[in-house]
């Protein structure tokens, strides 16, 4: 008889884990909140109307329409009993015989409701779209407000100067001088002002020398104002104010700067983190709760190489979920399960039309080359050959012509 697996998240780790089981071994349960896989890397592009949401989510009953084995419920989960291998959920409660949570992380507003409730996020497509959206109706008011209304609007402000701040804040400068001004004339956008706030010396402050370096020249050059080893204290939906002692009108802040693990009730508070992630071993088993598995964002696995955790990574979360498709399908055949240890396949970050950086175990470059491989990888981590195909058509039509056009206002919102 088939063992039962039920797999708690539809992301990176949660995908792969279920693609990757044997299907003549295991029944796969994949529960998630939404019936989409999103591709987290590009949500900065559709928050800067450069690419379409569809392009970067795939359905996961296409995903796995040729995989009778994998079976989908769109439901939130309310707690996991261990004791009884089970798992309550908003439509049922369903039994498992291995339990794996892939559940990634959350935006991290460092326990400031203020901050929370007043600020954008950048965690799935719908924060991208409610960002775009925001934006394109932004202009819309900057046409007809008073001058004293004014400078809130034009102020943007990013907080978290790592790969989304940094990416984000680029898409922004960029579209502030090469597409704006087109679609909107009679705005002056020289007093557009896009801010990048850091709490560290650097931007990108988890790369390379030159990526740090390299990063934030770039987004001086194309007029971002960067201010670094500065946290934001409070914000009340007008105004930022920081621990340097300024304050920055803005109806515009998208906060990018922590994540938080999304928390499930019923695994013990002892195998939790401070920052919400799940201890387990080097097999991402939960010690103790040995039918219990977390991989992906969520895990937190202490090796040789990684004393602090393994880095919240996309690859890092799809090798995890290889290597434990594997393992369960050894624990089946009575033979020792093998350990993980994420081999550094780099890191990179873009800012913009032929600037990129990229860190690599054995080399390190910027620039023109760097952006071509960034969008390269980019495309192979895609999905399916027709997003890949169009996102690339987007890509170059918006290089020749430097206007994206879908610029969309789909729904309004309050936050203007």
């Amino acid at each position: 008889m088939k063992k039962k697996v039920i797999i708690i998240g539809g992301g990176f780790a949660g995908l792969q884990l279920a693609k990757n089981l044997n299907k003549h071994y295991f029944d796969i349960l994949l529960l998630d909140r939404l019936n989409h896989h999103q591709f987290q890397p590009l949500f900065y592009q559709v928050a800067a109307s450069q690419i379409e949401p569809s392009s970067i989510s795939f359905p996961l009953r296409h995903v796995f329409s040729k995989n009778k084995s994998v079976q989908i419920r769109l439901t939130e989960v309310k707690r996991i009993i261990p004791s009884e291998h089970k798992v309550e959920t908003g439509i049922g409660d369903f039994i498992y015989d291995y339990l794996v949570v892939a559940t990634g992380c959350k935006t991290n507003f460092y326990n400031n409701p203020s901050i929370e409730k007043n600020t954008f996020t950048l965690k799935s497509t719908y924060d991208a779209i409610a960002i775009r959206n925001h934006i394109n109706l932004l202009f819309e008011k900057v046409i007809s407000v008073t001058t004293e209304e004014k400078s809130s609007l034009l102020n943007l402000v990013i907080v978290g100067g790592g790969p989304t701040g940094v990416e984000l804040a680029g898409a922004f400068a960029e579209i502030k001088c090469d597409i704006l001004p087109r679609d909107y004339p009679g705005i002056d956008f020289s007093e557009f002002s896009v801010y990048l706030i850091e709490g560290s010396k650097h931007t990108l402050n988890n790369m390379s020398e030159m990526a740090k370096k390299a990063s934030q020249r770039y987004l001086e050059k194309m007029g971002v104002k960067i201010i670094t080893e500065t946290i934001v204290k409070d914000y009340d939906g007008t105004a930022v104010t920081l621990s340097n002692g300024e304050t920055i009108v803005s109806k515009t802040v998208i906060w990018t700067a922590g994540v938080i693990g999304n928390k499930i009730e019923g695994i013990p508070e002892e195998y939790w983190t401070p920052s919400n992630r799940i201890i387990v071993n080097r097999m991402n088993q939960i010690d103790g709760l040995n039918s219990i598995f977390a991989i992906g964002d969520i895990a937190y696995m202490i090796t040789p190489n990684y004393p602090k955790g393994h880095p919240q990574l996309a690859n890092v979360a799809i090798n995890q979920a290889k290597l434990l498709a594997k393992n369960l399908e050894r624990i089946l055949e009575d033979h020792s399960l093998l350990e993980y240890e994420y081999k550094n396949l780099g890191t990179m970050a873009t800012i913009g039309r032929k600037k990129a950086v990229v860190d690599f175990p054995f080399i390190k470059f910027k620039g023109l080359f760097a952006w071509i491989v960034w969008m390269f990888l980019h495309l192979m981590l895609i999905l399916s050959a027709r997003n890949k195909l169009i996102i690339f058509i987007n890509w170059a039509w918006n290089y020749v012509t430097k206007n994206s056009s879908i610029r969309l206002i789909l729904s309004q919102i309050n936050k203007v």
